[in-house]
């Protein structure tokens, strides 16, 4: 589990909530029900009636991955593949349909099986790369959803004020009560502000880095299996599949990495 999202907004809001305890802010003048109740009611009511029902019920379903989403290492990937290479030298593609028994990855399971049954190469290729987009989709408009909401909230937020200022301005003949109605009006243009920084935004962007990454993985798998279909040499396959990836995860193998003694052993069968 990836925790940025996690740490990121922990981060901001003990930096929002240290401000408030150095200038001795009264936390119960912040936490007035009228405004938080106006910012997410309208804020959200916005955002659905922005897009489709259905739609806006599973991006609050995606929501959650934002803090649990899981980013798989690109050299896992290439490990993975390599071996798959190294299953279709030895015993021909048709071993890659037990291969893919045991994968959960339903990309992978399918891309195998393809392999295993024939498929044309350029044809495959299409299937795969149409899958990529289909599996993105959801992500991404789940990850739009959010950024929507994180515009509405500020000027939600606002026209909580001005409709407090009126209030305020309907008792100015009550000059002792002007300060704290004027304090409160503020309320919902900084909860406004606090929810799009602190959440929505965060989780929007965050939702759209994790569809990103998730097409890279496929991309980065389906342009291996398509090398492996095509007979490539596992070790030669495997420095390709790495050109591929940016320097600084080339390295990144999540737990899972051969280590040098595996090394040596590839070095060793491609010597030979």
């Amino acid at each position: 589990m990836d925790i940025a999202t996690i740490v990121g907004i922990l981060l901001a809001f003990g930096a929002l909530f240290g401000m408030i305890e150095m200038e001795h802010v009264e936390l119960g003048g912040l936490f007035l029900p009228a405004p938080i109740m106006l910012v997410f009611g309208a804020t959200i009511g916005a955002g659905i009636a922005s897009t489709t029902l259905k739609d806006a019920i599973a991006s609050f379903k995606a929501a959650p991955k934002a803090f649990t989403g899981k980013v798989t290492p690109p050299a896992s990937v290439i490990e993975d593949v390599v071996g798959l290479a190294e299953v279709a030298r030895s015993n021909g593609l048709l071993a890659l349909e037990q291969e893919a028994d045991k994968h959960d990855d339903p990309f992978m399971k399918k891309a195998l099986q393809n392999i295993a049954d024939g498929t044309d190469g350029d044809e495959l290729r299409i299937l795969l790369e149409d899958e990529i987009e289909s599996n993105a989709a959801p992500m991404r408009s789940a990850s739009s959803f959010f950024m929507g909401l994180g515009g509405f909230a500020p000027t939600v937020g606002i026209i909580g004020t001005v409709v407090s200022l009126t209030h305020v301005l309907a008792n100015l003949g009550k000059p002792d009560e002007l300060g704290p109605l004027i304090a409160s009006a503020f309320v919902a243009t900084l909860w406004g502000l606090l929810t799009a920084n602190f959440m929505w935004l965060p989780i929007g962007g965050k939702l759209r880095k994790l569809a990103q990454l998730e097409s890279d993985r496929q991309t980065l798998l389906m342009e291996g299996l398509l090398a492996v279909q095509a007979g490539s040499q596992p070790r030669l396959l495997g420095e390709r599949l790495k050109a591929m990836v940016p320097p600084a995860a080339r390295n990144d193998t999540g737990g899972k990495g051969k280590g040098k003694a595996a090394a040596t052993a590839d070095d060793q069968q491609l010597a030979a």
